[in-house]
């Protein structure tokens, strides 16, 4: 019987992990300081293990390196080369025996280790197959051949079916060389790799969620980003594939294609009924790319998300255009307090002429008034610094982002994914500045003539400041707790930000909190007098002295 390996490697490169910058995220592990992890359920590798099993005798165990470093209580590795080394040594792993290692990547911030996880399992397994899926290996796979030797195949685009052929191959390594849904090194000049996608999607079983220890994936999950509950209740999961747009920005039609593919509405009854029954589901994280591409199916979807007493929560943000009133309702009445909307630019002409999003302001407007009235939280995706974007247009969504209220704004730098247009403009026109690879939604490496990197890293930050802190929405409106809500939640993934120190202490001032007002108030201070960095961004805000108020205990 064959013995399957999943491997997912890290999201997050070496040097972020251990030196954060100052616009990231960051955990406490023993005396450092390090790079936070979100991750999530490995829901592909959940749904080709569930397929393959369902098909043919195979045993399938998982390995997330996430979990890992996010378990671990200290980090004291080298390098994550030398982790990788000693965790794939262990007996565990040595007594189980592979025939085959499949890694799957999602982040260009995981390709290195890629390639180091397969060198480490080649000295270990020599007879091991090793193959690799997910949209970084499926369009660098020229670049991976030509540095790795490692690796035997490269799937290209959903890997259930090119799996199970395989799988039923007597011959594998013919089998991949013959196969255009697998690219091997002897076949990297060829031009006609073809997707194997299944287009019945009940043809998959229930997730393999037995793969997990769900345990792992409690207080990590991306719902963290949004200060969301993810106890182990919350399940990953997915009810179609594929997106008919254009967006410059994305390259997830380069694994699931453009065309909308869909789970039954009564298998979706099936999978939900499962996971509340059998693993005590109270919330499901819906990953699709686009759930809202026929409103009908959606409400059919709330309703049995209603009927079940499952929560819903949709970090990939939903189209705004279908967000009206009955809708968002609808949403509201399964317990949805809380919406991510991908609104990217404030610029009409960059959504329109460079991002090509189907998307207008005037939707925004409407759809964050609408959620308000409806006691629905919002959180602003933005993305800043696309090849073709000025500094006029930045201005522009600057001032428009000013007119708008939702709850937060996530700032990003415009990251140049593998696959997606973005990147291949800039790699037409010279726009990279420095390794690809290495860069992520904080780090930019997109130099155009109209800015550098340095420029996009400061900017993004300096809106995060003024939109999220100086004019924060809710504290502009007197909705203080909620206002405070979100100042604590800074606090908690950046125990150094001066801001959110002040702002809270803001907040309790206004709610009588007196004793805590006096604990932020004093931390606002000892930041601001040992930090140039702190100092620097609070006189350029010019922020006012907090006042010393009676009974404060600093005073004595």
């Amino acid at each position: 019987m064959e013995r399957i390996l999943f491997i997912v490697p890290p999201y997050i490169t070496y040097e972020s992990l251990v030196n954060p910058e100052f616009n990231e995220r960051i955990v406490k592990k023993g005396s450092k300081s390090l790079g936070s992890i979100v991750m999530d359920m490995p829901i592909g590798l959940l749904s080709l293990s569930a397929y393959i099993k369902n098909k043919t005798k195979v045993e399938v165990k998982l390995l997330d390196f996430n979990v890992i470093l996010c378990k671990t209580k200290s980090f004291d590795y080298k390098s994550f080369k030398q982790m990788f080394k000693e965790v794939l040594s262990n007996d565990v792993w040595v007594n189980y025996e592979p025939t085959i290692i499949g890694i799957s990547t999602l982040f260009a911030s995981s390709f290195h280790s890629t390639l180091d996880i397969a060198d480490e399992a080649r000295k270990l397994y020599k007879k091991s197959l090793i193959i690799c899926g997910g949209g970084i290996p499926a369009n660098m796979y020229k670049e991976i051949f030509k540095t790795n030797k490692s690796i035997d195949a490269i799937c290209f685009g959903e890997g259930e079916k090119p799996l199970l052929k395989l799988l039923q191959s007597d011959n594998k390594k013919e089998y991949l060389q013959k196969s255009s849904s697998w690219i091997t090194r002897n076949k990297t000049k060829s031009e006609k790799y073809e997707y194997d996608f299944i287009e019945d999607l009940d043809e998959i079983p229930l997730l393999d969620y037995d793969l997990l220890d769900l345990s792992d994936y409690s207080g990590t999950s991306v719902l963290s980003l949004f200060h969301l509950s993810s106890k182990n209740s919350n399940f990953s999961t997915m009810t179609s594939r594929g997106c008919p747009h254009h967006c410059t920005f994305c390259a997830s039609h380069t694994v699931h294609g453009r065309k909308m593919r869909y789970y039954s509405i009564e298998r979706i009854k099936e999978d939900f009924k499962a996971l509340k029954e059998k693993y005590s589901a109270t919330s499901l994280t819906i990953l699709d790319d686009h759930f809202m591409s026929n409103k009908k199916r959606v409400f059919e979807i709330l309703n049995i998300l209603r009927e079940l007493g499952l929560k819903p929560s949709f970090p990939n943000s939903l189209a705004l255009y279908a967000l009206d009133r009955e809708m968002l309702m609808a949403l509201k009445s399964v317990g949805m307090d809380h919406l991510t909307l991908s609104v990217e630019s404030g610029s009409e002409r960059v959504l329109k002429e460079i991002m090509h999003k189907p998307l207008r302001p005037s939707i925004v407007d409407q759809v964050i008034s609408l959620c308000r009235e409806l006691g629905i939280a919002t959180d602003v995706a933005i993305l800043i610094g696309l090849p073709g974007e000025t500094k006029n247009d930045i201005e522009e969504a600057r001032k428009y982002f000013k007119t708008i209220r939702p709850n937060w704004f996530r700032f990003s730098a415009a990251t140049p994914l593998v696959g997606s247009r973005m990147f291949e403009i800039c790699e037409e026109k010279g726009y990279l500045k420095d390794d690809y690879l290495k860069c992520d939604f904080k780090k930019p490496i997109i130099e155009t003539e109209e800015f550098t990197p340095d420029y996009i890293k400061e900017i993004t930050y300096f809106l995060n400041l003024e939109l999220n802190y100086v004019l924060n929405s809710d504290y502009q409106l007197g909705n203080y707790s909620t206002a405070l809500s979100g100042f604590e939640n800074a606090i908690k993934v950046r125990d150094d930000h001066a801001f959110a120190f002040y702002y809270a202490a803001k907040c309790c001032e206004k709610l009588n909190k007196i004793e805590k007002y006096h604990e932020y108030r004093k931390r606002f201070y000892d930041i601001y007098k040992t930090s140039g960095f702190w100092k620097e961004k609070i006189e350029a805000f010019n922020l006012p002295p907090l006042p010393t108020l009676e009974h404060d205990p600093a005073r004595h």
